[in-house]
């Protein structure tokens, strides 16, 4: 009987873990929905009648058309991109493959209105759905492919070998052994894309291609219309949520961790023989394109502008703000999405991917939805916190979540829950099962997602306009404001920095997908 009880014992510490958690990830996701109540009492309050004017009109259907036109181009040509430079600098001998792989993760330095910014300053004619596909592509592509660099990484290279002593070919071992790997990564990366995508302003407002998010800001700034406003964020919330259904039914539920003896083996380098040179045209290409574009035109107008565009008063005082909001909202959404993560990889359910749908589908409301019900709720319900830091960084843990949460998912993922129970079966606590085991391994995905989190914030404008407390500019306020009246030379101090700022996060994030090359 003595074998039966411990065992026993340990089973009930795994459950009263999942308990606690489901608990803690139940309570983030309710704060979670407050925006999407918030749209449902607008159209609830505003009647039937109202809302299908506002809603089944032509504007409306074009709308969806250009949203639908956007994902669909933009995240196979991103995936594709991503995972063939993932290849080449992970798996080959290409020349410079450690340069390159700094170089492609660095564009995500510049905000992705910056990108705008620069191509429509360089070539004003450029726009439409191309210039918005392209433009998304150079700003967003480091978001998938720094997970399917680090999956590839990861992988273990004896399955690659016993496909190849099958008599697979170099081509077919990638698409029927290591491609299928990559699929958890891929559709994390993917996800995240779509999600920005959905939620993007600048961007597209200086590519001038109308999407749901450039509607509702245009709605709100035009005639104050916060029922029309939220009315069209009820429609981004649904699209939100097609986009998490597709990417939860595509994910399955399979295992990515390695358990097992021994340390991690050296992965397989494939040469590339004559083809080196001509296959190191595709990263110079992107990083010409994604890199060279922004440094050129800002370099211009830094240049044009001279010293009268350094007003030190402003530029330090926006340097600081963003600095402290940027680091105080990253520990506390990384800290908020830790629960989730771990359900969404340990227990998968029914119940979990609601939760996790929760989670996500704010990622996917523009700044100005969740701004505005934050104005309402603080304006009707508690006064004292209306435009305060309190409010504002509440709203950028509600923002970026999901960014969050895609980093946090992927380094749990990686760490063996073996670990955990042999740590619980030792008489460990949950909690210190969890925080000796499971967090230490995923420490650095924790790192890379509060710098996710951090670039998300030091970048976002929206939201920050209408919550900001009374004296608050931000490097991003103060280049839309000089970008508004087309001041290009005075919005350029304000991006460069911006991109200064960002730089070091951009480097933790490196070092985080070197870090997982160890685990």
């Amino acid at each position: 009987m003595s074998p039966a009880t411990p065992s026993a014992s340990t089973l009930l510490k795994p459950r009263r873990r999942v308990s606690l958690v489901t608990v803690l990830a139940t309570l983030i996701a309710l704060i979670s929905l407050m925006p999407l109540l918030f749209v449902v009492w607008v159209a609830f309050d505003s009647g039937w009648e109202k809302v299908s004017d506002l809603i089944f009109r032509p504007k409306v259907a074009g709308l969806l058309v250009n949203t639908g036109l956007l994902l669909v181009t933009t995240l196979p040509a991103s995936l594709v991109v991503a995972v063939a430079l993932a290849w080449l600098i992970e798996r080959t001998d290409l020349p410079g493959r450690r340069i390159w792989s700094w170089l492609v993760t660095a564009p995500l330095a510049v905000p992705a209105f910056v990108h705008s910014y620069a191509w429509n300053s360089m070539a004003p004619s450029f726009h439409g759905l191309g210039a918005a596909v392209t433009v998304s592509l150079f700003a967003y592509l480091p978001f998938v492919y720094l997970p399917i660099a680090a999956q590839l990484r990861g992988l273990d290279p004896s399955l690659e070998e016993t496909a190849a002593s099958l008599g697979k070919s170099p081509l077919q071992i990638f698409f029927l052994v290591v491609l299928p790997q990559l699929r958890f990564a891929m559709l994390g990366g993917a996800l995240l894309i779509g999600l920005h995508l959905l939620a993007e302003y600048g961007l597209f407002v200086l590519t001038r291609f109308d999407t749901f998010a450039t509607a509702i800001v245009d709605q709100f700034q035009s005639v104050y219309n916060g029922p029309a406003a939220n009315l069209l964020g009820g429609v981004l919330v649904l699209a939100c949520l097609v986009l998490l259904q597709f990417e939860s039914r595509l994910r399955g539920e399979e295992r990515y961790a390695r358990v097992g003896s021994g340390s991690t083996r050296n992965r397989i380098e494939r040469p590339l023989g004559g083809l080196r040179w001509i296959a190191a045209l595709l990263p110079l290409g992107f990083v010409a394109f994604a890199l060279g574009v922004p440094l050129v035109t800002l370099s211009r107008w830094l240049y044009l502008g001279g010293t009268a565009v350094w007003r030190m008063e402003f530029v330090s005082s926006a340097l600081i703000q963003t600095a402290l909001l940027a680091g105080v909202g990253a520990l506390l959404t990384t800290a908020a999405a830790f629960p989730m993560a771990w359900l969404s990889v340990r227990r998968p359910s029914r119940m979990q991917r609601a939760l996790e749908t929760a989670h996500y589908y704010v990622g996917a409301l523009p700044g100005v939805i969740v701004a505005l019900a934050l104005v309402t709720i603080t304006v009707r319900v508690a006064l004292p916190l209306y435009q305060t830091v309190f409010t504002l960084v509440f709203a950028y843990v509600l923002m970026f979540l999901p960014r969050a949460l895609v980093g946090l998912r992927a380094g749990i993922a990686q760490a063996p829950v073996e670990l955990e129970r042999a740590a619980s079966s030792l008489g460990k606590p949950p909690f210190w099962a969890i925080l000796h085991t499971t967090a230490r391994l995923a420490a650095p995905g924790a790192a890379a997602s509060a710098a996710l989190v951090a670039l998300g914030i030091a970048n976002e404008l929206t939201a920050t306009l209408m919550l900001a407390p009374n004296g608050t500019r931000t490097l991003a306020m103060r280049f839309w404001a000089y970008t508004a009246e087309l001041d290009f030379a005075g919005a350029a101090p304000y991006a460069l920095l911006m991109i200064i700022l960002s730089a070091p996060l951009v480097v933790l994030l490196r070092l985080e997908a070197s870090a997982r090359e160890t685990l």
